[in-house]
């Protein structure tokens, strides 16, 4: 029960809802209660009218009397039942609510460090599937437990007032039920656990296989990708088959069970009456019914002890999340107003999942709101640099500044409210292309939707679409072409008019004439702001107030467009190559 100390908080939040529901459990099975004792009453009147004890009126009268009293407590009971099952379900309901907006928003303020050492399958398991095993345990669990405890202490107390020695009797054989659903429920849970594990795994190829399929389909290995998933998903049948065979055995089990404990209060209420230890044979009916009637909470024990185990595996998992600490922490709460200058001192950075060390003792300063180009070779580390502005990594070595203050002294949330971020692999969500765009700036009006794709060049094919920009895009946007996905990439960052504008290689998938004319717009648009570009192409640089080009994490060569080319160089090579590509074409 350790773990699941983590939901006392929420269980003081709905205290007063759970305490009524408490009170009105109670009052439910006092009502339910009364059915076996007027049942009895009804059969002893039967019994005394055929000893001749009473008149045909009274027979009638007390007859009709029980039977509006038993119509009365059913009803009552009933509305009362239902009364706590929607004040401690939707209780657990809220608690559910809660937690999942606790998971997600602490999903939100990890780091990329955590995303990249778990599975997006498992990650969406834990806010589904786990929290809804904990959902059973703060509502149904709850709910059952306090109703087998109302239930047993009243019945009790009702069952020994009639007969000590057969109510000794009729609860004898649910101790046995109980251990005996306990031990399977126990078995259940190990394979839930199992299935659950086979589920997540099953979920996690199918996510990542859904996601991928322009992959599977290009390289034609639907067969393959066929006969693993058949392979997983035949797994997964055998652990459910497993699951359901020992599930089989609990509501035989607990029939016999009530099948065994009937035929002994028949058999020792009858001796009993027939020995006249029990002065009226309405007592016998009495207890048949209260069988019935506790056998099934007694079942609940062993059912609620395996939701309890369930819930807390789950909320272990939950837990192991929660208290995931940030790699990233904000460490200054007022916020700031970001102008924009960048400067790196002697930085080095060693990603701290795989070792591989990006950037050693790099350099360089930007005026707020100049332009800064940086090139270089695949595995340079032109990408870390952006990642390293955006305060998505923290550095080993050396200092970064933001408008002359430590970026680690900056407010986080700031900082990045400051950034607009074009990434090479443009992300966009299953959404219209309206939103997409809007996404950097949610209250933006259509005329700003509009302009912001026109400056990113690609509005004409949006309005080429059926919907316009009404267009709903598949998962990551796979409905588009690369380059029009990077455009809308683009369009959703300089709408939010930001002051820093970070790109990273945006612009590789779309043509040079193309490129050009996005370009200008850029230049208009940054205007005044700090805009730092990642490219491979000499023409995405050309115009921008300073260079730099990296190669294995150093940089090589600074300066200027002009200064460059007449440097010897990777620089002018780049240059001279890629014009005499252009003069080719």
């Amino acid at each position: 029960m350790k773990e699941l100390k983590h939901l006392n908080k929420y269980f003081y939040k709905y205290r007063y809802r759970l305490l009524v529901g408490i009170f009105i459990t109670i009052i439910a099975r006092i009502f339910a209660l009364f059915t076996p004792r007027l049942i009895g009453a009804s059969i002893n009147v039967a019994s005394d009218k055929l000893k001749g004890n009473i008149s045909m009126e009274q027979f009638k009268d007390d007859l009709m009397l029980n039977i509006l009293l038993l119509l009365g407590a059913a009803v009552l009971a009933g509305i009362f039942t239902f009364m706590m099952r929607q004040t401690i379900i939707n209780v657990s309901r809220y608690i559910e609510y809660d937690l999942k907006n606790e998971v997600y928003q602490h999903y939100q303020v990890l780091s990329l460090k955590f995303y990249k050492s778990n599975r997006t399958g498992d990650l969406m398991n834990r806010i589904s599937e786990d929290v809804g095993k904990v959902r059973s345990y703060a509502g149904p669990a709850l709910m059952y437990s306090i109703n087998t405890v109302t239930l047993f202490i009243v019945a009790l107390i009702y069952m020994f007032n009639r007969s000590v020695e057969l109510t000794l009797y009729t609860i004898l054989p649910l101790p046995i039920l109980s251990v005996l659903i306990y031990k399977i429920s126990k078995i259940i849970n190990q394979r839930s656990r199992i299935v659950q594990e086979s589920l997540s795994t099953l979920s996690t190829f199918t996510q990542e296989h859904f996601s991928g399929i322009s992959v599977i389909k290009s390289y034609g290995i639907e067969d393959r990708t066929n006969t693993d998933f058949e392979t997983l998903s035949s797994e997964n049948r055998q652990k459910q088959i497993n699951l359901a065979k020992i599930q089989a055995l609990f509501f035989p089990l607990m029939i016999l069970i009530i099948g065994l404990s009937t035929i002994m209060v028949a058999y020792i209420g009858g001796r009993l009456y027939i020995n006249g230890t029990i002065a009226d044979i309405g007592t016998i009916a009495e207890f048949l019914i209260y069988v019935n009637m506790l056998t099934w909470p007694v079942a609940v024990i062993g059912w609620v002890t395996n939701m309890v185990q369930q819930a807390e595996a789950s909320q272990k998992r939950i837990n192991e999340f929660l208290e995931t600490k940030p790699d990233i922490v904000n460490t200054k709460n007022e916020l700031t107003d970001i102008q924009g200058a960048i400067r790196f001192e002697n930085v080095s950075f060693e990603y701290p999942d795989t070792n591989i060390v990006a950037l050693k003792g790099v350099s360089f300063n930007i005026e707020a709101g100049k332009t800064l180009a940086i090139l270089g070779k695949t595995g340079s580390g032109k990408t870390t640099i952006l990642d390293l502005i955006g305060r998505l990594y923290d550095i080993q070595d050396g200092e970064i500044w933001i408008d002359d203050t430590k970026i680690t002294d900056q407010n986080l949330y700031s900082l990045r409210e400051a950034i607009g971020y074009v990434p090479q692999d443009a992300f966009l969500f299953s959404d219209s292309i309206k939103n997409n765009i809007k996404f950097g700036k949610e209250n933006a009006t259509d005329e700003e939707v509009i302009t912001a794709a026109k400056n990113a060049m690609v509005h004409k094919n949006i309005v080429g679409f059926k919907n316009g920009y009404d267009t709903v895009l598949g998962e990551r946007g796979i409905t588009l072409s690369g380059g029009q996905k990077q455009r809308i990439s683009i369009a959703r960052a300089i709408i939010k008019s930001p002051q820093i504008l970070l790109f990273d290689d945006c612009l590789s998938a779309v043509d040079t004439e193309t490129e050009e004319k996005i370009l200008k717009n850029l230049n208009k648009v940054s205007k005044d702001k700090t805009t730092v570009i990642v490219s491979h192409r000499v023409s995405s640089a050309k115009n921008a107030d300073h260079i730099i080009v990296l190669e294995d994490g150093k940089i090589i060569q600074t300066g200027n467009h002009a200064s460059l080319i007449n440097t010897d160089g990777y620089y002018k090579d780049l240059y001279l190559k890629q014009l005499s590509e252009k003069e080719i074409s």
